[in-house]
């Protein structure tokens, strides 16, 4: 496994969190990933670490979030699971939604899926994958589009 491949677990703490969100922004950087790409990467690790952190291991620092991380030229791959109970996402209100528009919660996920190619999450709702494929500007054209391999 290259720097830009590894897998790591750590205790239910942020600040452990932060490291292993920093060693993948820099594998990204490493990669040539855009400035945005990298942002949108940075919010979404934040949001889904901390989910796991918090929420899915209850800040229990008995429990573990287990990452995985591959980050190539392509893209950037990332697997998230905390040990906790799971939950569905399905069950998230949508914070758009008129009546859910003063109401916490459901921004985080709107956000990763905003920036990421993919979200998905495991049927326990225990690990979120996180899929960035390069976005790059044509000369031709200077909008983002997305390089298809």
């Amino acid at each position: 496994m290259s720097d830009h491949d590894f897998e790591i677990s750590f205790s239910s703490d942020t600040a452990k969190g932060q490291e292993v969100r920093e060693r993948i922004i820099s594998a990204m950087d490493a990669n040539g990933f855009s400035e945005k790409d990298v942002f949108g990467m940075r919010l979404s690790l934040e949001e889904a670490l901390v989910n796991a952190i918090k929420h899915g291991n209850g800040m229990d620092p008995n429990k573990e979030v287990h990452v995985t991380c591959h980050v190539d030229y392509i893209q950037t791959r990332i697997t998230i699971r905390d040990e906790g109970t799971g939950f569905d996402p399905r069950d998230i209100p949508d914070p758009t939604d008129e009546d859910n528009l003063e109401k916490p919660g459901g921004r985080g996920i709107m956000l990763m899926k905003a920036f990421m190619t993919e979200v998905s999450y495991s049927d326990d709702g225990n690990e979120v994958l996180l899929v960035k494929e390069r976005e790059v500007e044509t000369e031709d054209d200077p909008s983002t589009v997305v390089e298809e391999g």
